[in-house]
Order: structure tokens, then C-alpha cells, then sequence
């Protein structure tokens, strides 16, 4: 058997969360994974806690490298990749593979791939895909016992250099989505990076919070409850019952606020593998990474974005099943047993169809209802790899992953995320132009001279739209009739791991 040395880590390229470069040839001694993934891949996502738990489990013996190889223009920017790192908890190195020369020189070919290299400096295994933690722990368990008996392993073990939580002090940490109901006064704000909801006037007053601000699955009273990386929400008719997407526990919750009580309404904590269309019981069915929700009745459809798929439950009858998609990850339109989608991450509707931002393909989809339902892309070029920014009419549009979607005026209001954008589309003429935003940055201006740092979710009450200004960690409005930008104070609101109001 041929044995192939693995190529060298570039030490020119930039290096987060170590103090210097790291070369494969320092590290012999060491089994070493390598761990190719850009931080907008939702497959890259789910395997961060397989991650943290080999690295646990290996401390002696394992050294994590992640490969960062961007996929969009805007992940190529480092100090957003060190957002993402500190989002979601990285606490090994990374590599930011600036022109994808590792990824070539390691034959990658698909988001996430690990490659195993054992103490000698050998690729032992190449593993493309997430669901991978048992094999990988393995393989690893075994190269650990062969190499004790050659004396060939080192029990130096790289210290992973844990990143400042400065960031998560802040009152809202990486919010991901918001809801405005008008008739309650109420804005409802997925705190994600906090794993908690918090419920303000819509001026800003502070309502509530909901959950302990820890991760974790706990129902019951809303000060104790958990959830885990919340994003999306609906509302329904009587103002009185929130659902939520949590998407961390791959899970929908329930949260009766007269009561103020959380319930788990269905998944059953178990991230699905099947991408196959499928249903059930509400509670005995496995969800996967539920990222928004939008009610239409009895029924509440869910974007889906782990399993690229749109979902519906029947809030009646306790069950759900896939409503549009085959699971497969593209941008194909027509009827349920066809249409594809790529990591929806937002679903709003009109009354009569249901409207959604397929982040992956950066385009908008529209879903009619009825006997025969079909999908149609309405905006952006409805490719995995085609983007950009650029205004015009349906396909001849580009956006950049976008991610939130609200429908206000007779018009849909685009987050375009990665372009740092607010876009209004037109649904009846598929004509979308920018209107606040481009650059990214934090500056409350008119329309263009705005600047946020990717958005994430719209909502719409009053006379303005509410924006989830996530890398901001911040609130933004804007006024419709003006385009005007301004920040929402909440002065009465602090972090979870802050004593008071204004220690952030």
C-alpha cells in the first residue's frame, strides 16, 4: 500500500486562534484533522460539535486544524471569519485557504471534508460529509494504539487558544431573527447567540427574556427554559402562543405567553439523516436545523435548512412531513416530487403563497398553495455558485446569501447578507433594487449610506422594518417612508453573563 505524505500547511496564510502558523512537520508526533469547511454551510455547521467533542475526548493525543476555504466573495474577509469563529465556539486553529491552494492540494471536492494525518505525517483517511464523529472517533482510537506500540505518538498536546467572549456581553449577541406584531406593541428578537428570546416594546422597552441564556433543551417556566441557537418565530392569531425555530436542537418549541411557559412542540432532539421527503408525529419525528417558520392558518410551514427542504406541520392534528422539496441541494422549480432547494433560511407569505430565501442558490423562491403546489424562483440566478450584487429583474438579479425575508407594502423586503444589503423586490414584476446598506460597517444613515454587517432577519410593523443586524449584535430600523437607518437603543437590557443593565 502506497502511504501519501500530507502536503504542507502554507505558513504564509493568515492564522486565527493560534498565536503562530502551525506546520504539519512541528506537529509529528501528533494525530492531526484537518477539517475543511466555510462558515455559510450549514453540513460545516452540524459538525462543529463533533469537533468539540474528539477534541475533548483526544486532548493528548489530536490536533484540529480547520481549513477555512470560502465558498462566497464576502467569506473570504477575516475579521468575518473571526465572527464565526467566536459565534459558534471554535477553539482551535484555522486557516484561512485565502486561494484555495490547500483545498486543491488536498483533492477536496465537497463542504465539510476531514483529513485524518497520522504522527508520522501520512493521510490516513479522507472523509467527505457530516455524520462522520463515529468513524472519524474510530479511526482515531486505533491510529492512537498503533502508534503507542511504535513509540511514535507525542502526548504534547496543542493548546487550543480560546477566543475573548468579550463580544458575547454585549446586550444581544449574533441576533439572528425578528418578529414585529403591531397590535401587542411587541418585537420579538431571536438573542441566538445567547440562546434566548427577548420581547421589547416595539421602541425598545424591555418586555421579557425568555430562557436562561444557556444552551441547552429544558421546558417549562421561561426563565429556566433552554434553547439552542433560536432563529425564526410566528405569531399566532391570538398573540398569546410563540413558535420558534430551534435550530441548534433541531427542534420547535412552543411558548404559551400568557402562561409564560416553554414547550417542545416537535422533533425529538435528534438531528434527522434522512433528506428523503417523509413525516409524522410531531414529537417522533427527527428534525433537521429548523431555521424559520410562517403560519397560515392551522398550519405552519418551516424552512428546513439542514435538509434543504420546506416543511409543513398541522397544528390540529400534532403532525408534520415534508411539503416541497426532495432534499436534494440545488435551485430546481416546478411540483413537491421535484423541487430543490439549498439551505432555505427564511419563509415569510402574502395570505396566498409562501415566499423563501434559498441562502445557498442566493435567490428568492415563491411556493403557490393549493392541490397542486409549485416552486418558482422569482429572484437571483438560482445557482450554487452564481452571485453578486447587481439590481434588476428576476434571474438577471444577483444577491449574496441571502437570509431574511419579510412581506410589508405589497413588497418583499430582502436581507441580502452577505452584500450587507436591505433589496426590495417586487413580486409581481420579479424587479428588485437596493435600498439602505452595501459596505460593510455600523452607521445609522439614509438608504445607501447606511452600513450593517450581515443582516439576517427583517420584520415589518408601523411604518418601518425591523433588522436583525447580526454581526452588529445590534437592532436596526428603518423607516420606509425615508429609508432612514437608526439603531434601537435597549437600555433596560443586558447580557445573560452581565450582573446589570449597561455593563456591556
Amino acid at each position: 500500500m502506497v502511504r501519501v505524505r500530507a502536503p504542507a500547511l502554507d505558513q504564509t496564510l493568515p492564522w486565527l486562534n493560534c498565536d503562530c502558523p502551525l506546520s504539519l512537520h512541528a506537529l509529528r508526533g501528533q494525530i492531526v484533522l484537518l477539517d475543511f469547511w466555510t462558515y455559510g454551510c450549514i453540513n460545516c455547521l452540524h459538525v462543529i460539535s463533533d469537533l468539540q467533542y474528539l477534541e475533548h475526548k483526544y486532548a493528548n493525543h489530536l490536533t484540529i486544524i480547520s481549513i477555512h476555504t470560502a465558498k462566497f466573495d464576502h467569506e473570504q474577509n477575516p475579521k468575518s471569519i473571526q465572527q464565526a469563529i467566536l459565534r459558534y465556539g471554535i477553539t482551535h486553529p484555522v486557516v484561512i485557504d485565502r486561494d484555495r491552494a490547500l483545498w486543491d492540494q488536498y483533492a477536496v471536492r465537497a463542504y465539510p471534508t476531514f483529513v485524518l494525518i497520522d504522527p508520522q505525517g501520512y493521510i490516513v483517511a479522507t472523509l467527505a460529509g457530516e455524520g462522520r464523529r463515529q468513524m472519524l472517533d474510530q479511526v482515531i482510537q486505533r491510529l492512537i494504539e498503533e502508534h503507542k506500540g511504535k513509540e511514535t505518538l507525542s502526548e504534547n498536546g496543542l493548546q487550543g487558544i480560546i477566543q475573548s467572549q468579550s463580544l458575547l456581553l454585549t446586550p444581544l449577541a449574533f441576533p439572528g431573527k425578528v418578529l414585529a406584531d403591531e397590535l401587542s406593541d411587541t418585537l420579538f428578537i431571536a438573542d441566538t447567540g445567547h440562546h434566548r428570546l427577548v420581547l421589547t416594546t416595539l421602541d425598545g422597552t424591555l418586555k421579557a427574556t425568555i430562557g436562561s441564556g444557556a444552551a441547552g433543551w429544558q421546558d417549562g417556566h421561561w426563565e429556566t427554559a433552554q434553547f439552542s441557537v433560536p432563529q425564526g418565530m410566528a405569531l399566532d392569531s391570538s398573540g398569546q402562543t410563540l413558535y420558534v425555530a430551534d435550530a441548534g436542537n433541531h427542534l420547535l418549541r412552543r411558548v404559551d405567553l400568557l402562561h409564560k411557559a416553554v414547550e417542545t412542540l416537535a422533533g425529538t432532539g435528534v438531528q434527522s439523516r434522512s433528506l428523503f421527503p417523509h413525516g409524522g408525529k410531531a414529537l417522533a419525528v427527527d428534525l433537521n436545523s429548523p431555521w424559520d417558520l410562517a403560519l397560515l392558518g392551522h398550519d405552519l410551514y418551516i424552512a428546513m435548512a439542514g435538509s434543504h427542504q420546506v416543511w409543513v406541520m398541522d397544528l390540529e392534528q400534532h403532525t408534520l412531513q415534508t411539503f416541497m422539496g426532495t432534499g436534494a441541494e440545488g435551485c430546481v422549480d416546478g411540483a413537491s416530487d421535484i423541487a430543490a432547494f439549498a439551505q432555505p433560511y427564511d419563509i415569510t407569505t402574502d395570505g396566498t403563497r409562501l415566499f423563501v430565501a434559498d441562502s445557498e442558490t442566493s435567490s428568492i423562491r415563491a411556493i403557490t398553495l393549493g392541490t397542486h403546489s409549485i416552486v418558482q424562483t422569482i429572484c437571483g440566478q438560482g445557482q450554487l455558485f452564481a452571485f453578486g450584487d447587481r439590481d434588476g429583474i428576476g434571474l438577471e438579479v444577483q444577491l449574496q446569501y441571502c437570509s431574511g425575508l419579510a412581506y410589508a407594502r405589497e413588497s418583499l423586503w430582502i436581507a441580502d447578507t452577505y452584500n450587507h444589503k436591505i433589496k426590495q423586490l417586487d413580486p409581481a414584476t420579479h424587479t428588485c433594487r437596493s435600498v439602505a446598506g452595501g459596505e460593510a460597517g455600523f452607521e445609522d444613515r439614509v438608504g445607501m449610506a447606511a452600513r450593517f454587517s450581515e443582516p439576517s432577519g427583517v420584520a415589518f410593523a408601523r411604518d418601518r422594518l425591523y433588522i436583525a443586524d447580526t454581526n452588529n449584535h445590534t437592532i436596526r430600523c428603518m423607516k420606509l417612508d425615508f429609508l432612514e437607518v437608526t439603531t434601537l437603543l435597549l437600555p433596560q437590557l443586558c447580557s445573560p453573563y452581565a450582573c446589570t443593565p449597561g455593563n456591556a
